[in-house]
């Protein structure tokens, strides 16, 4: 059966792509940040502080940048860990892609300020780690 109805390949490759595009969201949030904030060149000297500096949307899309990073190394490890005990490809590619596609979602709320939505679509991106990981605990008996 192929993911999301044919459109993910089942392939090693399709997880290590939602992988890549996961690792990327947090410089698109950076870079949506400093757009959003006015960001020019005479700010690269210190690129943080003018972050920390920012409101509204500019200071909701660098939260998200930040929230992307501390989520990332969970789901990077649970993927890693669920192509490790053998999970089914097709499988791992649906959560995998799944979960990019929620966190996109989620950065967009933030950005947007639809804080319980946000909240609603980070639990949902957290359960597909986990579930990453509890099938490679099952399949590992």
């Amino acid at each position: 059966m192929n993911s999301f109805f044919g459109l993910v390949s089942d392939t090693a490759a399709s997880a290590i792509w939602a992988m890549i595009v996961a690792s990327l969201l947090p410089l698109a949030m950076a870079l949506t940040a400093k757009a959003l904030g006015g960001f020019n060149l005479t700010d690269n000297a210190h690129p943080r502080e003018f972050l920390q500096g920012t409101t509204g949307m500019a200071a909701r899309a660098n939260a998200a940048q930040q929230n992307s990073y501390e989520t990332l190394p969970v789901f990077l490890a649970a993927v890693l860990v669920a192509m490790l005990f053998f999970v089914p490809q097709p499988i791992i590619n649906a959560l995998a892609w799944l979960y990019v596609l929620i966190r996109i979602g989620f950065c967009v709320a933030y950005i947007t300020n639809l804080a319980m939505f946000r909240s609603i679509l980070w639990v949902l991106s957290i359960i597909c780690c986990l579930m990453l990981f509890y099938l490679a605990i099952r399949v590992s008996f």
